[in-house]
């Protein structure tokens, strides 16, 4: 699951970004100063919203001092200044999106999703094969093999299964697989992913599978883990 590193002087503001993200299944950490957001910034950050007016290190700053750190962190713009200067400044400084206060906190999720989108869409892995143990998953051909042995698998069944494996031992949450393997169009169809979840089981099971495991996370989704 992405990782969202918010950065805001107002705990209020980071508390309800914090609520709304994590509602979504995203992992998320928070900040209260720029200072606070370089030392996150070590750790894997999918995406930084931040706020530019801010103690000890502004926004601006942070920036600056993240891309000097080679640091390719896509990032958004939180802030009170209304300006249009300043709304030029900040996307030339290169931020992918700038959202003024007062901000709904559903439309910045929204905003971030799309900008996850467009970054997973413009940097596609060159990965073609993955291997969890003596399953091998070639998304060139769309097949799964077990040991040189052919599992029929349905498209999306297969694409379910890539994403799960791109993301072992990350808990997924039913949206975010929804989301990603099948798209807003089914957003609500919780079913249709139980179904497809419960078919690759059966046919990882019947032909002997047990080096990982889809794993329940109950009031969220599901983890693709090691069998320990």
């Amino acid at each position: 699951m992405a990782h969202i590193l918010i950065v805001d002087d107002e705990q209020d503001i980071r508390e309800i970004c914090k609520t709304y993200f994590e509602y979504e299944g995203y992992h998320v950490s928070t900040a209260s100063n720029g200072v606070e957001a370089m030392e996150l910034l070590d750790t894997h950050v999918d995406v930084m919203v931040i706020d530019i007016m801010m103690p000890e290190m502004n926004g601006y700053e942070v920036v600056r001092e993240m891309k000097n750190k080679g640091l390719d962190i896509p990032y958004i713009y939180l802030t009170a200044k209304t300006s249009e200067h300043d709304t030029i400044f900040g996307l030339m400084l290169g931020a992918d999106d700038y959202v003024k206060k007062p901000f709904s906190p559903r439309e910045l999720v929204i905003r971030v999703k799309n900008l996850l989108h467009r970054v997973n869409v413009t940097s596609p892995s060159t990965q073609d094969t993955i291997r969890c143990g003596k399953l091998v998953l070639n998304n060139l051909t769309k097949t799964v093999e077990l040991e040189g042995e052919l599992i029929p698998f349905r498209i999306k069944e297969f694409e379910l299964l890539w994403h799960f494996a791109n993301n072992e031992s990350v808990a997924l949450s039913k949206t975010d697989l929804l989301e990603q393997v099948w798209g807003y169009e089914y957003y609500e169809d919780m079913n249709t992913l139980n179904v497809h979840v419960h078919r690759i089981r059966e046919k990882l099971e019947k032909y002997g599978y047990d080096d990982y495991i889809i794993a329940t996370v109950w009031g969220l989704g599901y983890k693709f883990q090691r069998q320990i």
